[in-house]
């Protein structure tokens, strides 16, 4: 398993989206959790783990998720 967070937010200033003091990230996670399902899928996972945030500190999220054998194989 593997989590890496990154804040992009100062990447976004000025961007109306901004605006609101929310802020932009990148995540690239990996898990076995992840087998057999669909991008869209391993998506909802991560929105459904940050729940309320999404809402209230997050207006960006860019989502990598990975099983562990997808990531060995981009490391290749």
């Amino acid at each position: 398993r593997d989590l890496d967070v990154a804040d992009d937010s100062h990447r976004h200033i000025g961007h109306a989206g901004a605006a609101d003091g929310r802020g932009h990230f990148r995540v690239r996670i990996v898990s076995e959790r992840f087998a057999d399902l669909s991008r869209i899928e391993r998506h909802r996972l991560v929105y459904e783990a940050l729940g309320d945030l999404m809402q209230s500190d997050i207006h960006a999220l860019q989502i990598t998720a990975l099983t562990p054998d997808n990531a060995s194989a981009k490391n290749r």
